[in-house]
């Protein structure tokens, strides 16, 4: 029984051992830029108003919907705090998936990604009253639903990344980041 192990064990070690250190985060940020980055970009670009300094009336929508909609739309009725947290994800749904793309920062890019999609999920499902087909449920047979389904896949590539770091093909291997 040994010798059959090790005939198993043998070249899948020698396999892992030239791939493991470079493969799966070079892998994952690959997927990520891939799947996710224009995603990401386009949705960051629609809050965006007349510049880059300014906000679009839709993205209070987006953002903070229920409060959006307590404020008659309009925009001076929102506290600081919906103003500062509005901006603030706004400039990080462009800046967190660049760092990612370049592969700079990349653990503390990944990790504000996650906690984005968190966020992004619970507003989906608490303020735009996300239905129960596009929550879904896991270990059911259907698999495509936009928040539990595909954003597990999301949260997986970002836990890669957040814990083996970006790959020797990134500005963080550059500058000497692990």
């Amino acid at each position: 029984m040994n010798a059959l192990l090790n005939l198993y064990n043998k070249p899948l070690t020698a396999i892992e051992s030239k791939l493991e250190p470079w493969l799966l985060p070079t892998l994952a940020r690959f997927t990520f830029v891939a799947v996710l980055f224009m995603y990401f970009w386009t949705s960051a670009s629609l809050k965006l108003g007349d510049n880059i300094f300014s906000l679009s009336f839709g993205a209070y929508g987006q953002i903070f919907p229920v409060a959006f909609d307590a404020a008659g739309y309009d925009v001076g009725q929102l506290s600081t705090f919906h103003k500062v947290v509005a901006y603030a994800g706004t400039y990080a749904e462009f800046a967190l998936p660049v760092l990612i793309a370049i592969g700079l920062f990349t653990r503390l890019a990944a990790l504000g990604m996650i906690g984005f999609v968190f966020v992004q999920s619970y507003v989906d499902i608490f303020g735009h009253m996300a239905d129960e087909t596009a929550i879904g449920t896991w270990f059911d047979r259907i698999n495509d639903s936009a928040i539990l389904d595909q954003r597990l896949f999301w949260v997986t590539i970002l836990m890669l990344l957040f814990i083996k770091g970006a790959g020797p093909l990134s500005a963080d291997k550059l500058i000497g980041l692990k």
